[in-house]
């Protein structure tokens, strides 16, 4: 099917020169209106007012422009349609082959922070209502709804001379309605953002295919765009798996903006963790926690990495290391190695809340943001702790937060010294972490504990006491806190609770 004549009627004007000038050439008839139009005439092409179509104005300040039975009979008529072609000759309506429109920028007039009427003034009507209709009439109209697709578009006409066939038209519109579809997703949201009872409305338009899922035999697709998040100076495409741990990566090394910490992430959880006096030194803090988990890991630092620090990393293998930028040496030692997947990060905002499939739907909660400080401790043991010990059950705790349940931390001097994780009971996930410090080394005397959730029994905090542990951090709320109080002061134990559970599944 030729292209005759061409709607064109626009927000952002880039890139759209080429294809205006390329109608032009084919001998298109181009109708525009507004500031398209006055583009469209500044490149000294011939262009219709669709004023001029319809014998109507612009009205109501630009509200109403081509909402006309002589534009939407123009795209909506069936060409093989008897009926319709009578009409369409009896009242003077022109087809129109190719629409060219895109939508107010809605959700990034919401992002600027701009006033409510503001926003009200960004909902599109007309646009959303002609890309509808020449999506719609797929058969025999193109559709272009937003400036991503002018490429195809411009591509489509120079390699066709101006024709295209049913399998074109049909792509462009899956792409008109997937534009039209999260446009309408992002005003729902906005209007009941407010709402405790609500639909709940996902629209995400970009999206990569992964090698493979959790496994190989599974499909996976990430949906976002990571671009905006990370960018990619070395190393092979990210995996499922990849994605995950860099999710939790974030999330644990947010804790500690503003300071020097790095983390080492597997399978979710941080086998080591520290802050140091610069990135080689926690780094080398953090790899000390566990230096056999951290084999293939994620490695996370809130600092840029120098040439010392990419010296002592580039002794490990590891899948994936992300820092928010690189020295020009130590980008050019890491990258030696073709398959290590480098990120610097950008500075975006993340979501507030999370959501997951869930048996035959959905859930969703808010992300969990209490980080602890010194102010939200309570005191209830009779020996208080130190201003040290204090720094260290922050530390720990922001640590315990971000592990998996049911876990225990053990940390000193802002560095993890073990962890017990995903355990179904608490006393095993001390005892794993126990056996884990032993294992590498650390001298548990001393130390603090930290517990994402209450302890049921006193045999936590009487197996802590026995491997050294002298300070501890938990929420409080059993029924039974007392006998864990009452062991800690008969043992000379610091005790402080937060009053906030950090369950994390």
């Amino acid at each position: 099917m030729k292209i005759q004549s061409a709607l064109i009627s626009v927000f952002s004007k880039d890139n759209l020169e080429p294809i205006v000038r390329k109608l032009n050439e084919l001998g298109v008839t181009i109708y525009s209106t507004g500031g398209t139009q006055s583009f469209i005439e500044g490149l000294d092409v011939p262009v219709t007012a669709v004023e001029d179509l319809t014998s109507y104005p612009s009205i109501l300040g630009g509200r109403v422009k081509t909402l006309h039975p002589k534009i939407f009979g123009g795209i909506l008529n069936r060409r093989d349609n008897e009926s319709d072609q009578q009409e369409i000759a009896e009242y003077s309506i022109p087809n129109i082959d190719l629409v060219i429109v895109d939508l107010y920028p809605f959700e990034d007039t919401v992002t600027s922070g701009a006033p409510e009427q503001d926003i009200i003034e960004k909902i599109d009507i007309g646009g959303i209502s002609l890309i509808r209709a020449a999506a719609k009439n797929f058969k025999d109209v193109t559709i272009v709804a937003s400036k991503n697709e002018y490429l195809p578009l411009l591509s489509l006409l120079e390699k066709k001379g101006g024709e295209s066939d049913l399998a074109d038209r049909k792509w462009f519109a899956k792409q008109a309605f997937d534009v039209s579809s999260n446009y309408d997703s992002a005003i729902f949201n906005w209007f009941a953002e407010e709402e405790e009872e609500k639909s709940l409305k996902i629209s995400v338009q970009e999206s990569r295919t992964l090698r493979y899922g959790e496994n190989p035999h599974q499909k996976g697709t990430f949906y976002g765009d990571l671009d905006a998040m990370f960018e990619k100076l070395n190393g092979k495409e990210l995996s499922y798996n990849n994605l995950v741990d860099i999710d939790y990566a974030i999330n644990l090394i947010d804790e500690f903006k503003g300071e020097t910490a790095v983390a080492i992430l597997k399978h979710n959880n941080a086998c080591g963790c520290a802050l140091g006096t610069d990135v080689k030194d926690a780094y080398l803090k953090a790899l000390a926690g566990d230096p056999v988990s951290a084999f293939g890991g994620v490695i996370v630092s809130t600092q840029p990495i120098d040439l010392a620090a990419a010296e002592e990393l580039n002794k490990l293998f590891f899948e994936v290391l992300i820092a928010p930028a690189f020295a020009a040496d130590a980008l050019e030692l890491l990258k030696g190695k073709k398959n290590r997947i480098l990120l610097k990060r950008k500075n975006v905002a993340l979501p507030t809340s999370r959501t997951k499939t869930l048996l035959n739907g959905f859930i969703q909660q808010d992300k969990d943001n209490k980080t602890e400080t010194a102010e939200d401790l309570k005191v209830v043991t009779k020996v208080a702790p130190t201003e040290e010990q204090v720094k260290a059950m922050l530390f720990a705790m922001k640590v315990c937060k971000n592990t998996k349940s049911n876990t225990i931390i053990f940390a000193n001097d802002n560095q993890l010294f073990a962890s017990g994780v995903g355990q179904t009971s608490r006393v095993d996930a001390l005892k794993q972490a126990v056996d884990k410090a032993k294992e590498f080394g650390f001298d548990l005397n001393g130390a603090v504990m930290a517990s994402d959730a209450f302890f049921p029994f006193p045999d936590c905090v009487e197996l802590a006491d026995k491997a050294g542990v002298k300070a501890v951090i938990q929420p409080g709320g059993s029924i039974r806190d007392q006998e864990s109080i009452d062991y800690c002061d008969a043992n000379g134990m610091a005790m402080v609770t937060t009053g906030v559970r950090h369950f994390l599944h």
